[in-house]
């Protein structure tokens, strides 16, 4: 009797291990559902049995000009009011033979004249996002612009969506909460990041170099913890990789020192489409999204409270007119200009004290060969204690970020000092037998971070990239701080914050547009007056799949890579990119004339995005558009004769702005790292082929003038006709 609970206790135990072990499997290779993997919500056109195919058809969005005549009627609700006051004399007037337009007539056109619920000021992820949750929550919402979308911070992150493996770090060892907060709301919304654009975004796993043994349960534990904290919004399990197949996965690594490595999980996307998507989706749900149209001064009533804004449209100066200044009013403002968020507070209370914290973040950009394109890289340890990304982005390699305090300006330029930074810690984990040069660097660019100041800390390393809410005795709300992932968790309880504030009634969207150009889908059907923005989808989103490519390819004839990449940048709308693309009047590819032969940006972007995304200079489509200004500043300038004259058929630009947009534009590439000895460059010059002209320094980098050859001329160190297998000094080489 005695021997039944010795035998049945070891049983007991393993069969417990091999449930827990089991189940812990299970759970690592359970299966999952990757973002871009399902058929797509709206299946693509396909031809019917007698031959015939209907396009999709999107809905369209207002002209800037409609948004901007929309605008102008919120002011004129004071018209009406003062016509409405002087009916009684006007009926006078008419009884006594005086014609005049009846105030009935005259109030008619003042039909809409009320004011917007919120204007929100600042056309970056957090304005644009703001405008998105309260549109879809049924209230009148205007976003003013002074630039373009996403012009500053948020065009020039690390293009990462991610919670933060070094903020959790730094919550674990501190034992700091609002670290640990910042994280797991990060994780959250970064699986509704990848829900909402999927065409926009993709996972990517990212590997950390492992070089001493000890470090590996470190990382591990990490990992693992980050994973666990993702919960149900995670898809892949981080992994080991020995020495060998480390190096297999990214062949570019140093072998020396090299223990194995650790692989984990985040999210990358293309940082500027997705604040533009953001705004147009905005538009669509019915916000008024006008950009280049700058705040000058805000409006205030009797008892200081604040009732609305003066604006002026800088396209008109850029055409070389007065712009006339006109009054938007709202009942709410809200102030979400991230790095200058402290000029729109002073605009309202000009002594008030400053909450941002300025910080520059450098990056560069270097050909594709220095990295996978399928497997990033973090250093979490560099020489001076900073964390270093490299990261495949749209076909090259973008290395970053440095991290010090800096003064604001609008196009920052990125230094020597830290570009050089950058390229010696790379040489740091990389094979020795890659030659890391500076002539390499294709771009490079400084972006200011909006960090919320803490009083208590010097070192901006440390300060938390949390958001901030406030609001002034006068009413301006202001939301700062923050980083990219989490935008729209601050959209959401900006608008919350501004409910109550403003006392604005949501309620449900009943004529909500059909976004994905289809009556499968109903967008209404969520938007029932509370936050839905988890679960809106951004344009584009709805008929992407990844291999909608393909169907591209067999109707419009596109190259393969460029059809790759309208879907990947436009989604179910690279359709109408792809109609808008002039035919090659080549066999193949049929359609698509390229505007930078390395790279798959065609002249259909440059009309859509005129047309369709409210693009009005030639730096909004090099470098928010389509990304080649941050891809290849040279190749930007090569490309920009094109551009130009491409935006001159849409908007009918005269010969004047088209010589402001030449100027504009090579002053912009200066920020994006173009060479100083290409900033006089004229447009006659690219077009006669001198902008390619290199320097000594860029001859120097390539065999250039040598004929074909078993070796080249120029690296032999023994003069045409010597014999390089007997010593110089011998008598057969003198």
């Amino acid at each position: 009797m005695s021997s039944s609970p010795r035998l049945l206790r070891p049983l007991l135990y393993t069969s417990a291990a091999a449930l827990t072990g089991g189940g812990l499997l299970y759970y690592i290779n359970r299966p999952r559902s990757i973002p871009g993997s399902d058929p797509a919500s709206v299946p693509p056109p396909r031809y019917t049995d007698d031959g015939r195919f209907s396009p999709p058809r999107f809905p369209l969005v207002k002209t800037r000009d409609e948004q901007i005549a929309d605008l102008k009627k919120s002011s004129s609700i004071q018209s009406a009011v003062g016509i409405a006051k002087g009916a009684t004399k006007s009926v006078l007037g008419s009884l006594t033979g005086n014609k005049e337009t009846s105030p009935t007539e005259q109030l008619e056109k003042y039909e809409d004249a009320e004011p917007y619920d919120l204007l929100i000021i600042g056309g970056g992820a957090t304005g644009a996002g703001i405008a998105l949750d309260a549109a879809t929550r049924g209230l009148k919402v205007a976003m003013v612009e002074r630039e373009d979308f996403a012009s500053g911070t948020s065009s020039k992150s690390t293009k990462l969506v991610h919670g933060g493996v070094r903020y959790l770090e730094k919550a674990v060892w501190e034992l700091d909460y609002n670290q640990y907060k910042l994280v797991k709301e990060a994780l959250r919304e970064r699986k509704y990041f990848l829900d909402t654009a999927p065409h926009l975004s993709n996972w990517l796993p990212i590997m950390i170099p492992v070089q001493n043994w000890w470090q590996a349960p470190y990382f591990w534990a990490g990992t693992k913890f980050y994973d666990f904290l993702a919960g149900s919004e995670g898809i892949e399990s981080s992994y080991f990789l020995t020495k060998s197949r480390a190096l297999d996965a990214f062949p570019m690594l140093k072998k020396e020192n090299l223990f194995g490595a650790l692989v984990y999980y985040d999210g990358a996307h293309n940082d500027s489409r997705m604040n533009v998507s953001i705004a147009m989706t905005a538009a669509l749900y019915g916000a008024t999204v006008v950009n280049h149209l700058e705040v000058t001064s805000l409006e205030k009533d009797a008892n200081g409270k604040l009732i609305g804004a003066k604006v002026k449209d800088r396209v008109q100066e850029k055409n070389g007119q007065t712009p006339q200044e006109f009054s938007v009013k709202a009942k709410g403002i809200i102030n979400a200009t991230g790095p200058f968020t402290d000029a729109v507070r002073k605009m309202d209370e000009p002594q008030v004290p400053e909450i941002v914290a300025p910080s520059s973040g450098v990056h560069v950009i270097l050909p594709g060969y220095y990295s996978p394109s399928k497997m990033g890289l973090i250093d979490p340890k560099t020489s001076d204690g900073r964390v270093i990304f490299f990261l495949p982005w749209q076909g090259n390699t973008i290395a970053g970020t440095t991290d010090a305090p800096t003064a604001i300006s609008q196009n920052p330029i990125a230094g020597e000092e830290e570009i050089n930074w950058i390229l010696s810690e790379i040489r740091g984990y990389l094979s020795p037998d890659l030659n890391v040069r500076r002539g390499d660097v294709l771009a490079a660019w400084s972006g200011i971070r909006p960090l919320v100041k803490d009083p208590h800390s010097k070192n901006t390393e440390s300060l938390v990239r949390n958001h901030l809410i406030t609001v002034s005795d006068s009413g301006l709300l202001t939301c700062a701080g923050g980083k990219w992932t989490t935008y729209r968790q601050m959209a959401e309880e900006a608008v919350d914050e501004a409910i109550k504030r403003y006392n604005l009634r949501t309620g449900p969207l009943l004529q909500a547009p059909r976004v994905s150009g289809s009556e499968m889908i109903d967008d209404a059907a969520p938007l029932d007056g509370a936050c839905q923005t988890h679960q809106v989808r951004l344009v584009g989103a709805h008929g992407f799949s990844n291999t909608l490519f393909i169907n591209l390819i067999q109707h419009f004839g596109l190259e393969s890579i460029v059809a790759k990449h309208l879907t990947e940048s436009y989604g179910d709308r690279a359709w109408t990119v792809a109609a808008l693309s002039a035919p090659t009047e080549q066999r193949y590819p049929v359609r698509g004339l390229k505007i930078s032969a390395l790279y798959p940006f065609i002249d259909g972007e440059v009309r859509y995005a005129v047309r369709h995304e409210y693009a009005q200079t030639a730096v909004d489509v090099l470098a928010r558009r389509t990304r080649l200004a941050f891809l290849n500043a040279q190749a930007a300038l090569e490309a920009l004769p094109t551009v130009i004259d491409l935006m001159s058929e849409e908007l009918k630009w005269d010969k004047k702005r088209q010589e402001k947009e030449w100027k504009d534009t090579v002053q912009f590439l200066a920020s994006m790292g173009l060479a100083k000895s290409k900033l006089s460059v004229t447009r006659k010059d690219v077009e006669d082929g001198k902008a390619g002209e290199y320097d000594e320094h860029e001859r120097k980098l390539y065999s250039r003038h040598d004929r074909p050859a078993d070796t080249m001329e120029s690296d032999s160190k023994f003069a045409s006709g010597e014999k390089p297998i007997v010593s110089t000094h011998s008598p057969v080489n003198k």
